[in-house]
């Protein structure tokens, strides 16, 4: 299988290999890096078992003349460099940084992609660098797919990464992020994954297959042709048919196995002939690893100690290491490796530093064959003496988790926690997991250290809520300063609360709250236990005695501010305190300081504008902490005020922006982490559809599968409010009133009373009114109108006045509606305005005050196509039509024929924002937004960015 004379080399180095019989997955390869080339992102995936030739083929690429003028990025994985986060990445990416200049790599990092420097080495941590959460290791993610895109925009990229299934957890995801993203990319990503063997996480590599844009790559067994081929190149001379046949039968065309067939052959002095074979005892393809101890059995000792240190250190490690794991000085090591490499199980790194087996089954045959006792004890030694030679702590921990048992010395556990800080500041919390309970005694045993546990507590509280409870618990009483009692129950609340036991928190707070020697981050422990308690009916009626609240506190301080902001949240859902809870909560955000006020308590403050009935208000609020939770990169924080904020823009009528900021939210936060709260932005979106038009997409999103505790929270009243509209948009008011009147429970259980705070009683009113039951959906309405009032609810007024109308007789209708339409006069609900304005000219038509209803019909049916309300629209047409009206052709143009996500990226490309920014707020590709404004220019008949202004008001960008 080499080229050039036979050899008695057991040989199996890549760059001395004959690629035999893989004419059509070069062909296939090169046509990929010519895509590339030309800016089209491309995948491939060469899939097949051990052996079959896809490292060659790796090889065989990037030495290819097609890939000359591109920058090609290489990775090898390594099972040894399993938990070292990152690795890979810093693999493809380390060699180019070290040519770059400080100029160049500020450039490279800058916007989204400075989070990349997370992932990569040389970089300092910062003192304060807390254990990461999902929200970290997201934002690293994404950092490191726009540090590519900066790198591709110089020049067209090739990324090759060998032996996919042993690559880093942390690695593979933003490989898998990648690959979701490179359409329209110079990029191709080209990865081998070795199949039969268990991967770091298969369905991520299978993720990656089902990408459209992944060719996968099957290389199959050799042909007669190609196994005479290595014969030829092996023995000097060529074998019979005969010989093919029974050799492919033995080694199933494996181009590897039947190299080792040939070498055992070769090496027993017999010929490759039928009978030849006859000394070949093994047919399941052992005699490879029978080649490989026969090669070690016929080296010196120096020879076979230099080959298990290199198999405990892992290929590259550096020689002075091996050397003393091999108990060899450097001459005599050295010695050995060329030894090792005359008879082909190794090869030296062109820069003559450091070495490699030359296939990775080289090391399993050696690892193998050490008791396990003696290769957990080289390990041990391994990572001694990988610290005393100045290796990186999480380069030095590789080797101790490869130990069945605890770490013990000191040494030892001061390495794993630098490991685990480590890997949580480059977004690798599982990691950081599996470090620190590696630091933990015999089970039962308390460590020497107890600081330990408040670490693996704070590092499981987004990995194993569960786990992490438990021990936070047991390092309460070790824990006294301040500030890090605070984070410790801080962080134990919110794991009880993530395990669905906020009762416990509330209690936990209460509690323990006092025993934190600093008056305001007492205030602030209160203000997290006010909001603990919203999260279940039992936790919320410890509180509940507790109302009414006060708000009136001066707001000097960050713990006065956020205690400001959770009692008005929990007030202003009552429409009695709604003013008082929004001059408090405009209050709070006023005086809040960026960096200082957790973003938690604004997004309550700016909720209580919401449910106090100040849209326009809470909308500004919303998009300012936005704006910091995306620069912090804080994800989950930032999903959830998207959610809210997409609530807000459908109360202000603005349908597009209102699903826009859903899809948006449900992109950068999915599913498995939105947990209970799923059920938010989901009800934004089953509205926003209803009331586009589009009814098939809200059943879709109604039927989302939830967590199983998603009906102990409030958030499920409002799913149920929704699912209930859809019911009775679906002609089925029966059903819907099951919903809605079971909404109506849970809101006065969780004392939402306030009108404006649900639409629930709306929709049960109408549904009432669909089953001929009038006086109930009339009680409904005058309740709401009746709160409404009492907390100058203006919009809810109007809403509640609108359903009062229905209920009344002809004659009566038109001064409720009158009513109505005063009080929206001047609010920015222009959806419910649209609504009432409907109303109020079938009424006047009823009435026989004909023109009037068509002047007032016209105004409802603009209002209504100006917000994309598809079924509103048409009710205001039919209803125009029916005063005799010549009909009014209404067509999907401007800006009305452009979709939720279109509009939005139109929106900020007329505020002025660059393709590339606009990608990088929502989530999405450069490409999307490209073939985004290339529809919107066609659909507005617009030359470009510059006639957008016309079309858009940019005082208000849908960002």
């Amino acid at each position: 299988m080499t080229d050039g004379m036979p050899t008695d080399a057991f040989e199996c180095q890549r760059d001395r290999l004959t690629l035999v019989n893989r004419e059509e997955e070069m062909s296939s390869l090169s046509a990929l890096v010519q895509d590339a080339r030309a800016g089209s992102g491309g995948i491939a995936l060469l899939e097949g078992v051990v052996g079959i030739g896809k490292s060659v083929l790796l090889h065989r690429l990037v030495s290819a003349p097609a890939v000359e003028g591109l920058r090609v990025l290489e990775a090898r994985c390594d099972a040894l460099a399993h938990d070292v986060p990152f690795g890979v990445v810093r693999q493809l990416f380390e060699p180019l940084l070290a040519t770059l200049d400080e100029p160049q790599l500020d450039r490279l990092l800058t916007g989204s992609a400075r989070t990349a420097a997370q992932a990569l080495s040389g970089v300092t941590l910062p003192c304060s660098a807390v254990l990461a959460t999902e929200d970290m290791s997201y934002a690293v993610l994404h950092g490191l797919y726009w540090f590519t895109c900066n790198l591709a925009a110089d020049s067209p990229l090739v990324i090759v990464v060998d032996d996919a299934h042993c690559a880093d957890m942390a690695s593979l995801r933003f490989l898998t992020h990648l690959a979701r993203r490179i359409e329209g990319l110079p990029v191709l990503l080209v990865l081998s994954r070795r199949t039969g063997d268990e991967a770091t996480d298969a369905g991520l590599l299978s993720d990656i297959a089902e990408q459209p844009l992944c060719r996968v790559l099957r290389p199959g067994p050799l042909t007669g042709d190609g196994i005479g081929h290595l014969v030829q190149t092996v023995f000097g001379h060529e074998a019979d048919d005969a010989f093919h046949d029974a050799c492919s039968a033995i080694t199933g065309g494996n181009p590897l196995l039947v190299h080792s067939l040939l070498t055992v052959l070769r090496l027993g002095g017999h010929l490759p002939t039928v009978d030849g074979l006859q000394y070949i005892t093994a047919n399941d393809g052992a005699f490879f690893h029978g080649a490989v101890r026969s090669m070690l059995q016929r080296q010196p000792e120096s020879a076979s100690a230099a080959a298990r240190a290199l198999a405990v250190m892992g290929d590259d490690a550096p020689p002075d290491v091996c050397a003393r794991l091999a108990e060899l000085d450097d001459a005599t090591h050295s010695a050995a490796m060329r030894a090792l490499q005359s008879n082909g199980l190794v090869s030296e790194a062109d820069d003559g530093r450091t070495w490699s087996f030359n296939h990775g089954l080289i090391r399993e045959v050696i690892v193998a064959d050490m008791p396990p006792e003696r290769l957990a004890e080289a390990h041990q030694r391994a990572a001694r003496l990988m610290l005393d030679a100045g290796a990186r702590a999480e380069q030095v921990a590789g080797h101790l988790l490869m130990t069945p048992l605890p770490a013990t010395g000191d040494w030892a556990v001061t390495v794993l926690r630098e490991a685990a800080r480590e890997a949580s500041f480059r977004g690798d919390p599982a990691l950081a997991v599996q470090l620190l309970r590696h630091c933990l005694p015999e089970e039962g045993e308390t460590p020497a250290d107890p600081s330990v546990l408040v670490e693996l507590g704070l590092a499981e509280a987004g990995v194993d809520p569960q786990a992490s409870v438990r021990h936070l618990q047991a390092s309460m009483e070790h824990v006294h300063e301040p500030p890090l009692r605070f984070r410790l129950l801080n962080s134990l609340a919110g794991g009880l609360i993530r395990s669905g036991q906020s009762l416990k928190a509330v209690r936990l707070l209460t509690e323990q709250g006092p025993t934190v020697r600093d008056p305001d981050l007492q205030l602030l422990l209160e203000g997290q236990r006010l909001m603990a308690s919203a999260e279940g009916l039992q936790s919320f009626a410890v509180t509940l005695p507790e109302y009414p609240f006060d708000i009136d506190l001066p707001g000097d301080t960050p713990g006065e501010r956020a205690l400001i902001a959770a009692r008005a949240g929990l007030s202003s859902v009552r429409a009695d305190r709604a003013p008082e809870s929004a001059a408090a909560a405009r209050k709070m955000l006023e005086r809040s300081v960026p960096g200082i006020d957790p973003p938690f308590f604004q997004t309550t403050a700016a909720t209580a504008l919401l449910y106090a009935g100040k849209t326009d208000e809470a909308d500004t609020a919303f998009q300012r902490v936005i704006d910091a939770t995306r620069q912090s990169r804080r994800l989950l924080l930032y999903g959830l005020c998207l959610a809210l904020q997409a609530e807000t823009r459908y109360r202000l009528g603005a349908l597009s922006e209102s699903l826009a900021a859903t899809r948006s939210s449900l992109n950068v936060v999915p599913p498995s982490l939105w947990g209970r709260s799923l059920a938010l932005p989901l009800a934004t979106q089953i509205h926003a559809l209803i009331d586009s038009g589009d009814l098939d997409a809200a059943d879709a999103a109604a039927a989302q599968a939830f967590p199983s505790t998603s009906p102990d929270t409030w958030q499920w009243n409002e799913f149920l409010c929704a699912r209930g509209r859809l019911r009775l948009a679906r002609q089925d008011p029966e059903a819907a009133l099951t919903d809605l009147l079971e909404s109506g429970k849970r809101q006065h259980q969780w004392t939402r009373t306030s009108p404006a705070v649900s639409s629930w009683w709306v929709w049960a009113g109408r549904a009432h009114l669909a089953l001929g039951a009038v006086a109930p959906a009339r009680e409904l309405a005058e309740e709401a109108v009746e709160r409404a009032r009492e907390g100058n609810l203006t919009d809810a007024l109007g809403t509640g006045l609108r359903l009062l109308a229905a209920t009344e007789g002809t004659s009566g209708k038109l001064g409720v509606l009158e009513e109505a339409l005063s009080v929206l006069q001047n609010s920015p609900a222009r959806l419910e305005r649209a609504r009432v304005l409907v109303d109020h000219g079938s009424a006047l038509h009823a009435r026989g005050h004909t023109e009037a209803a068509r002047e007032v019909l016209r105004q409802g049916l603009d209002l209504a196509y100006s917000l994309g309300a598809v079924p509103l629209r048409t009710q205001a047409n039919e209803a125009l039509l029916a005063t005799g009206a010549r009909p009014r052709r209404v067509t999907s143009s401007g800006v009305e024929s452009l979709t939720p996500s279109e509009r939005q990226v139109a929106r900020m490309a007329a505020a002025g924002d660059t393709n590339r920014e606009i990608a990088e707020e929502l989530f999405v590709t450069q490409r999307t937004v490209e073939q985004h404004l290339t529809s919107v220019y066609r659909k507005l008949r617009a030359s470009g960015r510059r006639d957008l202004g016309s079309f858009f008001d940019t005082g208000r960008a849908a960002r």
